[in-house]
């Protein structure tokens, strides 16, 4: 005990002085999707180079898909623990806009890889891509060419895709079906259904499925085979080239008015425009990074299928469209 009273004003000092360094450390809380946060998934890389110039912790908190943070920041509104979010994409960035949740940026996209000029000044991008049905040649030799094929032949593959209430794949391909079908997308859901084997709530619980042989195609990306090309050596996996196109996504960042960090998410978000974080995507979130080159990928990307014409919806439209087109859908898979 005398050791103990001899040197505890010491002790407490410096206790007090780890206590106030660990106080003064800013935290950054980022809500994305839970691909993004995994082991293989470019989170941890983007943590480890973003902490290391930013004198702060990131914390990127991983929840199911796009759909899925955008509904519980609405049920969380001005009380959120998130700065930001990182994980929707434009055909959810209207219906975001309009929560009144979302500050401005006042950052521009100098260089771009994207096909279009951006100019949305309250979400930058960061990756985009294309959705498509994702086969193992070796289990399916004549895949579709079309998504017309894929719809109305009876006996066409089994497939599995994901919730457009929760997943922003399965958003893309209800666009997708509606940028083809128009009004006669029911007919279609309808025909396609009988051939669903399972409707997940996210991307993740798909392809997980597909890679146990649970079907013979799955929702996923034109670009998810070079994740096999390159990671695993294995040439086995291929995306059905449709001949009327690919639906478009582009995957957005954008920073809360609630948030009491809006410098460093603002620095976030530069940073995300950076080389450093740049070349993670491609062989982690396996995805188009918007802010480098083409010819800066490596070659196995040169030998993915060509997904123009590119389909997209306007955000404006899908915010108006969504709840009806969703409804739509409900009906006839639940017929």
């Amino acid at each position: 005990m005398i050791f103990f009273r001899r040197f505890y004003p010491g002790a407490a000092l410096a206790l007090c002085l780890a206590f106030g360094a660990q106080a003064a450390t800013p935290t950054l809380t980022v809500y994305t999707y839970d691909s993004f946060t995994s082991d293989w998934g470019p989170g941890p890389q983007v943590k480890k180079a973003f902490e290391a110039r930013c004198d702060c912790i990131l914390e990127l908190v991983g929840l199911e898909d796009g759909v899925s943070m955008l509904n519980r920041l609405k049920l969380e509104g001005n009380n959120t623990k998130a700065d930001m979010l990182l994980g929707i994409d434009t055909n959810l960035t209207a219906e975001a806009r309009a929560t009144g949740l979302f500050a401005e940026h006042a950052l521009k996209l100098e260089t771009s890889s994207l096909p279009e000029p951006w100019a949305d000044n309250m979400f930058l991008p960061y990756d985009y891509g294309y959705f498509a049905f994702v086969y193992n040649k070796e289990r399916l030799s004549n895949p579709p060419v079309s998504l017309r094929q894929l719809v109305e032949d009876e006996n066409g593959p089994s497939i599995l895709i994901q919730d457009p209430r929760t997943s922003t794949p399965g958003l893309g391909l209800l666009l997708w079906v509606k940028k083809i079908y128009g009004d006669r997308a029911d007919d279609a859901w309808a025909k396609l259904s009988k051939r669903i084997v399972t409707v997940s709530k996210g991307w993740s619980e798909a392809y997980g499925l597909f890679l146990k042989n649970e079907a013979d195609m799955v929702l996923s990306y034109t670009t998810s085979p070079a994740y096999h090309l390159i990671a695993e050596q294995d040439r086995r996996f291929a995306a059905a080239e449709f001949s009327e196109g690919h639906y478009q996504q582009i995957e957005v960042a954008g920073v809360l008015r609630s948030s009491r960090q809006q410098s460093l998410a603002r620095d976030f978000l530069e940073f995300m425009l950076s080389e450093d974080f740049q070349t993670i995507i491609p062989t982690t979130n396996w995805m188009y990074p918007v802010a480098l080159p083409a010819a800066s990928l490596r070659p196995e990307f040169s030998q993915l299928v060509d997904p123009s014409p590119a389909l997209l919806f306007d955000d404006k439209l899908v915010a108006s469209m969504r709840k009806q087109w969703i409804d739509e859908w409900l009906e006839v898979m639940s017929r």
